[in-house]
């Protein structure tokens, strides 16, 4: 995992730093103690950046190439790209930019979060919803749809930042940072405009058969060690993603992800029973290696599934292994 942090009272080396870790742009400000902090943490698809500028500071950048959202939490930040002025504070969380424009604005004494991850992140998830549209998505418009959007936007940038990119320490592994990268993706595409369209209903049935399900199933239990989304799984067996969410749903009872994810709570159980404790293994580490950011989140999933809670599985408590 990738670690950064900046701090700095020169507007030049505030404007070197920015322009490198983001993209060219020049900065200005009129104070004589223009403080800023940046920490970054990066991994895989994602980074997450805390940020904090002390005096107003106006801003002319280039194209990120990323998705890039902030969420507010003291301050203001004035967009003034293409002329017009977009103010969002405290609360709000927002697309910044679009990857492949310029924009220019200012922050004024802000405190923010800032979340980016690759554009085609968003493709991929649009394919796995069963979503079209008339070539690669594109967000049209920077603010959340409803409030509720914007809270569940915000919780899940929250949710990167705290849960899966807090520390090098606690880096959860790269299979945690691709479901959270990908959880992060959904959001988006539930809680902003977009170009995306629901495609028809419709459903192959003869492509959702029992033989399908058993392909998915022999590919999901051999890569469920892989960053793997539903497009993947459906392209593997050779159908469209709603003939594979049909199969499952017609002769497993499940989805192909929640199916997934039991596959890899499987896997975490077995080898929460084989890991020795006294060698430095925790709950957490095998968690994480198999995709499970959250602690408490696995525990209440595994306590669900296994009947007690994961920490006395890898303590060997009981005789019973199920």
């Amino acid at each position: 995992m990738e670690s950064v942090d900046f701090r700095s009272g020169s507007l030049d080396a505030t404007e070197a730093f920015l322009s490198s870790a983001y993209t060219p742009m020049r900065i200005g400000g009129s104070v004589s103690d223009a403080q800023v902090r940046v920490t970054r943490r990066a991994a895989g698809p994602l980074s997450v950046d805390r940020l904090a500028v002390n005096f107003d500071m106006g801003y002319d950048a280039g194209s990120l190439g990323r998705i890039c959202l902030v969420s507010m939490h003291a301050g203001t930040l004035v967009d003034r790209t293409d002329g017009r002025e977009t103010v969002y504070g405290p609360g709000e969380t927002f697309l910044l930019a679009q990857p492949d424009l310029p924009y220019q604005g200012e922050v004024r004494s802000a405190r923010y979060t800032i979340a980016m991850f690759d554009p085609a992140l968003l493709d991929r998830m649009a394919a796995a919803g069963g979503a079209a549209g008339p070539g690669p998505v594109r967000l049209t418009g920077s603010r959340a749809v409803t409030e509720a959007g914007n809270k569940r936007l915000g919780a899940a940038i929250a949710y990167v930042r705290d849960a899966v990119l807090n520390d090098a320490a606690s880096f959860p592994g790269a299979l945690a940072v691709s479901t959270a990268a990908q959880h992060l993706a959904a959001v988006v595409l539930a809680s902003l405009p977009h170009t995306v369209r629901t495609a028809p209903a419709r459903v192959d049935t003869r492509d959702a058969d029992s033989g399908t399900l058993r392909r998915a199933v022999s590919f999901i239990e051999d890569n469920a060690h892989r960053d793997i989304a539903l497009a993947d799984i459906a392209t593997a067996v050779r159908v469209t993603p709603r003939a594979l969410q049909y199969a499952f749903r017609r002769h497993a009872g499940t989805t192909p992800l929640g199916f997934l994810r039991r596959v890899r709570l499987e896997r975490a159980h077995a080898d929460l029973a084989a890991a020795d404790p006294h060698a430095g293994v925790t709950v957490t580490q095998i968690a994480a290696h198999w995709g499970f950011a959250h602690p408490g989140r696995f525990a209440a999933l595994y306590r669900s599934v296994y009947g007690r809670a994961p920490s006395l599985a890898l303590k060997g408590v009981g005789a019973e292994r199920r």
